[in-house]
């Protein structure tokens, strides 16, 4: 099993990023938890008010692609192991500006690669479930099926779990990659889905949703993420991949009407707008291996981890 002893976290200021430093800190062999961050939109210090006050937590902004920094902090800490969570994530921002997608998903995790192999640290790279593309219903994708990507940011992870299996292959690195479904909780960014219906329907205002809403996701609480992420990086077999779903399809539709159901808010708010190019119809991944290889399994039933996210989306999004 490999060691949780001293982990450098990449992202570790973002949403997924600060679930994982909080389950982190709860283990108790951990003794240092580095967190490199270069706080771009989706990083933010708030997101570690509370875990920050750890004397075992360090912080450091800066970028995944300075490999000479990420080589100095694997040396000064000893690091046992990387959990390689930084990247730019929004489907949107990657039609409009695929260049950064490219910088950082792909050459940024190139870089974390060649400082773990100079180090001998084993990695972990959190990918996707939208690199497996569109799958047709009742069909859901395992870790066998073939990359299919349909955005420039899923064919940018996708591009990065193929550079870190290669480097398993080739240099025989300590590699393990984790894909996971559609996260919700606290703390993600107002751009993503259910903060921004959240922040729309307190304001009374109208919930863009694109085309139809008939846009099928598997939804994870972020926290049953963290758990799998560390279960992946400990447990699982190098340069094999796992899966992280809930098993909970829900269309983007039923999501935004379990909004306005629970902020008492009209069902009439919900605005249908022009879909975005090469919007995937549905994700749904096997979660069978991790499962049954990790002992792994999601504990927070979708109803009441929604619910509760509603609400303290409700404090942080409110109208001041």
């Amino acid at each position: 099993m490999r060691s949780l002893r001293s982990i450098l976290l990449t992202g570790g200021a973002g949403f997924i990023g600060s679930a994982l430093t909080r389950a982190l800190l709860h283990q108790p062999h951990l003794e240092h938890l580095i967190i490199l961050d270069s706080l771009t939109y989706a990083g933010n210090r708030a997101n570690l008010i509370g875990p920050d006050q750890d004397p075992r937590l360090n912080f450091i902004e800066g970028d995944v692609g300075d490999e000479a920094l990420i080589s100095k902090l694997l040396k000064e800490f000893r690091c046992s192991g990387i959990m390689h969570l930084a990247a730019e994530t929004h489907v949107d921002q990657s039609i409009e500006n695929p260049a950064k997608f490219i910088t950082t998903n792909i050459n940024g995790t190139f870089s974390i690669l060649n400082a773990a192999r100079c180090h001998g640290v084993a990695l972990l790279q959190c990918s996707t479930d939208e690199v497996y593309g569109p799958i047709v219903a009742p069909t859901k994708a395992d870790e066998s099926f073939p990359l299919n990507p349909s955005s420039p940011y899923s064919a940018s992870k996708a591009s990065a779990d193929l550079i870190v299996q290669a480097a398993h292959i080739t240099f025989g690195q300590e590699v393990v990659i984790a894909r996971c479904s559609n996260n919700y909780g606290p703390r993600q960014h107002r751009e993503k889905l259910i903060p921004t219906l959240v922040h729309h329907a307190l304001r009374d205002e109208a919930l863009p949703i694109y085309g139809s809403g008939k846009q099928i996701r598997d939804w994870i609480h972020v926290d049953d993420t963290a758990r799998g992420l560390i279960r992946v990086f400990e447990k699982g077999v190098s340069n094999r991949i796992y899966n992280l779903g809930a098993n909970c399809e829900r269309p983007n539709l039923e999501i935004a009407r379990t909004v306005l159901n629970n902020l008492n808010k009209p069902k009439s708010l919900i605005d249908h707008i022009e879909d975005r190019p090469g919007h995937d119809t549905r994700y749904a991944v096997d979660s069978t291996r991790a499962i049954k290889e990790l002992g792994w399994q999601p504990k927070i039933p979708f109803q009441t981890g929604f619910e509760k996210v509603i609400r303290e989306l409700s404090v942080t999004l409110g109208p001041n």
